[in-house]
């Protein structure tokens, strides 16, 4: 009768082994942050210095958080903030790049 008591986690999609994982989570939290703040910024032509960094940063955070992940629901998140990251790095690119408008030539 005790399987009656426990939650059956195995079949759902964001299944979590119940342990705290503080590395994951950090750089989860932080490529979302910067995959949103890259796509935003990417939609305005004069902010393509931050979103071309905050691009390229949120694409090697969300790389190693998928080296590390332990659980679904923090690689679906990953996957989410390298795809914003992604996206806001090419348009940043695509508008002036990493250093655009800095080095004079």
């Amino acid at each position: 009768m005790a399987q009656v008591f426990r939650p059956n986690t195995t079949g759902s999609l964001f299944a979590t082994d119940g342990k705290a994982h503080p590395l994951q989570t950090t750089l989860l939290a932080v490529t979302l942050v910067l995959g949103i703040t890259a796509f935003v910024t990417a939609m305005f032509h004069h902010l393509h210095l931050i979103s071309s960094w905050a691009g390229l940063v949120g694409i090697f955070t969300g790389a190693y958080g998928q080296l590390v992940s332990v659980t679904t629901r923090e690689r679906f998140g990953l996957i989410l903030g390298l795809g914003a990251s992604a996206i806001g790095f090419f348009l940043g690119m695509a508008h002036g790049g990493l250093f655009g408008g800095l080095i004079g030539g």
